[in-house]
């Protein structure tokens, strides 16, 4: 596994708010799976970084439950109300041209995999030579 993808990881997990965004292009061509934070601020910078070339984007948490979902780049369902503002707090200046999106915490979600079973196999490991 890259430093790269390490340093990313470790960056997302300490936001302490994970899932995964399925991106669905524009251009009709394949939906792209990302693991990334879910902070408000993050969302925010996917999204806006998304604002013209995405159909739709779908983010849930890491069990599968829903966040938000996008028409364009615009919010369509939200159900936790208190984070829609909260994310469009972040959005509306980047959505309205005010300012750039930030850095995103993402990773593909093919790296995020590998990087799970990575450790999986070095806790499997270690867990092995414990017993031996």
């Amino acid at each position: 596994m890259s430093q790269d993808i390490d340093s990313m990881m470790g960056r997302i997990l300490d936001t302490e708010q994970v899932g995964y965004a399925y991106f669905y292009p524009l251009d009709g061509s394949a939906r792209e799976e990302y693991f990334l934070s879910t902070s408000p601020e993050n969302l925010a910078n996917f999204l806006g970084s998304h604002f013209e070339d995405a159909q739709k984007v779908i983010v849930t948490d890491m069990l599968d439950r829903l966040i938000l979902d996008t028409f364009g780049g615009f919010i369509n369902r939200c159900p936790d109300t208190a984070l829609c503002q909260d994310i469009i707090r972040h959005l509306a200046p980047i959505q309205m041209g005010e300012r750039e999106a930030g850095e995103i915490l993402v990773l593909d979600r093919y790296d995020a995999d590998h990087f799970f079973e990575d450790e999986e196999a070095e806790v499997m490991m270690a867990e092995f030579e414990m017993c031996t």
